[in-house]
């Protein structure tokens, strides 16, 4: 790959990762419609649906769910649609501090609307840094810093932050808040209460979050750079596959201890410890790769695509629209209309609840289509 402040070729667009971002995002807002929550309410929570269904949730505390992966794939897909999109900027002519202008901008952006939505959450001026937005603002500005940097310097600062937070737990010594994988007890929680973050007493997030799981953004560049680069197709799935085993065998094993308690790191992705940021990143990997076979080498590409697709063209604005407005003014209102028609034909409330979640979800999908028709995109 050529230097990011000369001129380079803008390669293809990886089709593999709007199908990666789509999905995440057709996750998301189907989550805002209150899908998941619909079909839980009809009494299934045991059996097969219910196994399939809690893995929509984000584990209590040690664990690792699939709706656990939904924070780091962002996180990871930024970081590798940052190397496309710096390439093409760079393609164009612009200078390396313009460039750099736009990224500040856009953390800042990011850090507005990410604080802002606790703001509207609490109905009050609040200052929270756990929102995805405001912790995406932090990986964002790191990884553009270090940017220029060879790719194994990145590669081992990626690994230093992650052991910075480890150990820090570890060691840290103040009366409690020295139990590190206790919830409520920990390093993470001291730093909430410096930062004058209202302590999270139900899921026990934490600020500093925003330190560890910047390792998902620098391994996204990593990987945006190497899809970029000459190597054959072959070479570059290979790679992924690789790594993304590497990541989950490291993971898992520092959540086991290497067989030994003291060595125990447990996945927890509520405080993000390094087994959970290496064995998320493994899957994030690993899923890319799946698509990048199935997508860009095999040329797999059903029309039904579209559907998730057009949902990722659009990501920040659909993820504010659905946290905004859908749970708290349109779920509701299309309530009224699942109601009256369904509920007076006999309907049960659970059945009820399902079609308001799918009206809800459909809309916001319509909102995308609507938008991507018309060539209207949210870019910041």
């Amino acid at each position: 790959m050529s230097e990011p402040n000369s001129p380079v070729e803008q390669p293809a667009r990886l089709l593999s990762l709007d199908l990666f971002r789509g999905l995440v995002m057709f996750l998301l807002v189907a989550e805002g419609a209150g899908i998941y929550r619909a079909l839980s309410s009809g009494g299934n929570k045991d059996g097969l649906l219910g196994s399939l269904l809690i893995q929509f949730t984000h584990h209590p505390w040690h664990g690792l769910r699939a709706w656990d992966l939904v924070q780091p794939a962002f996180m990871f897909i930024v970081g590798v649609a940052m190397v496309y999109s710096i390439n093409k900027r760079v393609s164009q002519g612009d200078a390396w501090g313009t460039i750099g202008k736009h990224i500040y901008i856009r953390c800042l952006l990011l850090l507005a609307f990410g604080t802002g939505l606790h703001c509207i959450y609490a109905g009050e001026m609040v200052w929270i840094l756990r929102n995805v937005l405001a912790q995406l603002a932090f990986t964002i500005l790191f990884t553009f810093l270090i940017f220029r940097m060879p790719r194994k310097t990145q590669l081992g600062i990626s690994i230093g932050l992650i052991l910075l937070t480890d150990i820090t737990y570890r060691v840290f010594s103040v009366e409690g808040f020295n139990n590190p994988y206790t919830p409520g007890e920990n390093f993470g929680t001291w730093m909430d209460t410096v930062l004058r973050n209202p302590i999270s007493t139900q899921g026990h997030w934490v600020a500093i979050n925003a330190i560890p799981t910047t390792a998902h953004t620098i391994w996204g560049a990593l990987v945006g750079r190497l899809l970029c680069s000459e190597k054959s197709a072959q070479e570059k799935l290979k790679i992924l596959i690789y790594a993304g085993l590497g990541g989950l065998a490291l993971g898992y094993l520092m959540n086991w201890g290497f067989g030994s308690d003291t060595l125990k790191i447990p996945i927890i992705k509520r405080i993000c410890t390094g087994s959970f940021i290496y064995a998320s990143g493994g899957w994030c990997l690993l899923i890319l790769a799946l698509f990048y076979y199935a997508i860009d080498l095999k040329g797999w590409k059903p029309k039904w695509l579209y559907i998730i697709n057009v949902v990722g063209t659009n990501s920040i604005f659909i993820y504010l629209t659905a946290q905004l407005l859908g749970g708290r003014w349109l779920r509701p209102n299309v309530d009224i209309f699942s109601e009256g028609i369904f509920g007076s034909i006999g309907f049960s409330p659970a059945w009820v609840q399902l079609f308001t979640a799918l009206g809800t979800w459909f809309i916001l999908w319509y909102l995308c289509h609507w938008l991507y028709q018309r060539k209207i995109f949210l870019k910041i």
